[in-house]
């Protein structure tokens, strides 16, 4: 049976498998951050990943909208300006 002293209800408790470099560095991290563990850098992390997936879901759904937004005159405008500039990169 495991039982917390500290019981918050807004936190799971999960097992996760890590290799022992990146437990190493997360453990060098907290403790420059003067944290005792890496369960912070860990879940903020998470929430960093989640909210640049929901900005990417964002963004896509907005670029899916401009769909015919465009006349014919002014995509095939942009279409050749923006293969000149790709070919100037190379």
């Amino acid at each position: 049976m495991h039982v917390h002293a500290c019981y918050d209800p807004w936190v799971m408790r999960t097992t996760i498998e890590i290799t022992d470099a990146q437990r190493a560095a997360l453990l060098e991290l907290a403790a420059r951050r003067g944290e005792k563990g890496f369960s912070q850098l860990v879940q903020q992390a998470i929430d960093q990943m989640l909210a640049e997936e929901t900005s990417r879901e964002e963004r896509i759904a907005r670029a899916l909208a401009l769909a015919g937004s465009f006349s014919d005159k002014s995509a095939d405008a942009l279409e050749k300006s923006v293969r000149r500039i790709r070919g100037a990169w190379r």
